[in-house]
């Protein structure tokens, strides 16, 4: 099931029946109080979430989704007219999966629709991960550098969990931006880079555990 959060009909409309026509179960919701009436009787696969809504707006709504252990891993992707990179920045660094700005083509949002689909069903199955002294509880969404509770972003979380997943391994910058972001956009090296010393700020000592592979990528953890 997906749930189209889009205030205005003719493109709620077109999102339902293109998903439909697909072969995906989709809803049209016109609101943020529409959306969370929907979510006590059903949680969704995919939220497609416009972000000029009345009410409470795009942010506000993502802002609550990502809170609530209910529903913080429900996907969801921006669908809006907003085209700056602020904007984009934002929307993703709060927990969207995916940024989509209007108009865009059918196939064209089918594919990313898909992507992002494909990428949830690849979370982690494990629901414990550990490296030197840092440890995260997935279903938690808790990190540790010893008895240290350490406080991330989204972001910042989907990133230090993709390193401890592929420990030993090194990771361009183009296969992070890809795995936690799912799309580009001008300055991409630029939003990796900073997201990982921020990252290395947070865990203090345990920091110096990921490692840059210079002109590459990161890496966390011993070699394989």
């Amino acid at each position: 099931m997906i749930y189209c959060v889009e205030d205005e009909r003719n493109i709620r409309e077109l999102l339902v029946y293109t998903l439909e026509t697909t072969g995906f179960e989709a809803i049209g919701i016109q609101e943020g109080k529409e959306l969370f009436r929907c979510l006590e009787k059903e949680l969704p696969d995919l939220i497609l979430l416009d972000i000029m809504l009345p009410g409470q707006d795009g942010y506000s709504i993502l802002e609550k989704l990502k809170k609530d252990p209910k529903t913080r891993d429900i996907p969801v992707i921006m669908v809006t007219a907003k085209e700056a990179e602020y904007d984009k920045v934002r929307g993703l660094d709060s927990g969207a999966d995916d940024y989509i700005t209007k108009p865009f083509g059918m196939m064209e949002f089918i594919s990313r629709v898909k992507a992002v689909l494909r990428r949830s069903k690849k979370q982690m199955k494990d629901t414990l991960l550990s490296c030197g002294n840092l440890s995260i509880d997935v279903e938690r969404h808790q990190v540790l550098d010893g008895e240290r509770q350490v406080e991330l972003t989204y972001k910042e979380f989907e990133m230090l969990r993709y390193l401890m997943e592929n420990q030993g391994i090194v990771l361009t910058r183009d296969k992070l931006l890809e795995h936690i972001w799912g799309y580009d956009f001008d300055g991409e090296t630029r939003t990796v880079d900073v997201h990982i010393r921020t990252l290395r700020q947070k865990l203090e000592g345990s920091g110096a555990l990921i490692e840059t592979i210079r002109g590459v990528g990161y890496r966390i953890g011993d070699r394989k």
